[in-house]
This record gives C-alpha cells, sequence and structure tokens, in this order.
C-alpha cells in the first residue's frame, strides 16, 4: 500500500474512533478492578479493592502533590485503545502510555482530553488525571526515560504488542478491527522485550492471545489465562534477573 492510500486509510479508520472512556466506567469501578485479569497480573488487587476509590474521593481534583504521592508508576508501551492504562490507573497506578501511531495518539489524547474535562464523571476525571501520553516508538521513549542510572524506575511495564492477523479475523471486535488498520504486528519483539527487562521495572507484564507463543521466546515467571488472553508475568528478582 502506498504511503497516501495508508494514509487515508488511517484517516478513514480514526474518524470511526469514539474518543470516549465512560463506557469503561462500569469496569472501572472499585469493586469490579480485582475480577480483572490485568490488576491480577499487577498484583494490584489490595488498591483496586478500595485504596484507589478512597484516594479519588479525597482527591477529586488532585494537585501533584497528592496525585505523584505513594502511587507505584506503570509504563504502558503499546497503548491502543487505551483500556489497559485506564485499568491501571483505576487500580491506583501512575501510567505513562506510549503510541507510535499518529492516529491512535490523536485519538488517546482526545479522550484523555475529555476525561479530564469529565464533571460529570469526578471518578473518570480523577483516574485520567493519574495518566500521561507520550507519543513516539517505546523502544526510543524507554531508552531515553531510563538510561540513565539514577532515572527513576517503572514498578511495571506492560507489553500488549500487536498480534499477527489471524483468519477467524470477522470474529474480531470492531474496535481492534480498527486497530488493526492502523497498527502493524511487532516487526522486534526481541529489542522491545529486552529494552523493558533493562528498565529496571520490577514486573514485566506481556498480553498475548491465550494459545500465543511466549514474546521473543521468554518464558515468564507465571502465567495468568482467561478464555482469550494470557498474562505473561516476568519478576524482577533480588540479583536483578
Amino acid at each position: 500500500m502506498g504511503r497516501k492510500k495508508e494514509n487515508a486509510a488511517g484517516a478513514e479508520a480514526g474518524a470511526q474512533f469514539q474518543h470516549d472512556w465512560r463506557r469503561m466506567l462500569p469496569r472501572l469501578r472499585y469493586h469490579n478492578l480485582s475480577h480483572e485479569m490485568l490488576v491480577k497480573a499487577a498484583k494490584a488487587t489490595k488498591l483496586a479493592a478500595g485504596e484507589a476509590s478512597r484516594a479519588d474521593e479525597c482527591c477529586e481534583t488532585p494537585s501533584p502533590e497528592t496525585e505523584n504521592c505513594a502511587r507505584p508508576w506503570a509504563f504502558d508501551c503499546t497503548a491502543g485503545m487505551g483500556e489497559d492504562s485506564l485499568i491501571l490507573a483505576a487500580a491506583g497506578f501512575r501510567v505513562t502510555f506510549c503510541e507510535y501511531n499518529p492516529v491512535v495518539a490523536e485519538h488517546l489524547r482526545e479522550c484523555l482530553k475529555n476525561a479530564l474535562n469529565d464533571d460529570e464523571n469526578p471518578q473518570l476525571k480523577a483516574i485520567a488525571s493519574r495518566m500521561e501520553l507520550m507519543e513516539g516508538d517505546s523502544v526510543e521513549i524507554m531508552k531515553r526515560l531510563f538510561s540513565e542510572a539514577d532515572a527513576p524506575r517503572p514498578d511495571l511495564i506492560l507489553l500488549d504488542p500487536m498480534f499477527p492477523e489471524r483468519k477467524k479475523s470477522s470474529l474480531v471486535k470492531k474496535k481492534l478491527q480498527l486497530i488493526q488498520q492502523l497498527e502493524k504486528p511487532c516487526a522486534d519483539e526481541e529489542t522491545l522485550l529486552k529494552t523493558a527487562m533493562a528498565s529496571g521495572a520490577g514486573r514485566i507484564i506481556v498480553k498475548r492471545p491465550v494459545k500465543g507463543p511466549y514474546l521473543a521466546g521468554v518464558k515468564p515467571g507465571y502465567s495468568i489465562s482467561g478464555k482469550v488472553i494470557r498474562y505473561d508475568c516476568i519478576v524482577k528478582t533480588d540479583n536483578g534477573q
């Protein structure tokens, strides 16, 4: 596909996005979060069970001082529609989420702006206040942020690279079909995972199809599996491995 046709296809797909995260609110309620597989993989069930909601009640309009106080930091390398980042932020994490595709990044930027201005939904507004979008290649962003010895380290890195399209694509949800028009399968899984592991993060979570291979062939410490999705968890040990 030529660049003009590719850009046109991207613009057409982007126009179908709804810049609204309010549909996620039922999943973001604190009594539902502890059942989310991602929250279990992040070992954030205690936060999801109440700490995040209590923080939101106290800080509906958070200041930078209260916002960054004692919150674990999650770094989402492959933001996509932003749903996983939202779940982590709702569970109490401060979240940096990256997106390299400019059309998808613009969608996320609009979603974030709308959520931050949503006075009718103070919970969503508080969750969005813990999120920061970075546009660009996540490998380069990680190298820039974490290369210095004294740089702050994320508590968690989430990797969800686009998996090659399967034959049963007609069964894929519409929102995923839109993403598949814009995103490409990860060309260098090894570099993505190695860069994440070199960041010094306490935990790396890799989101995969339940029957998909391990990312870059690296076996995780443990996995949490559902009917469709599997979360592979690589945990930093005392010796740094």
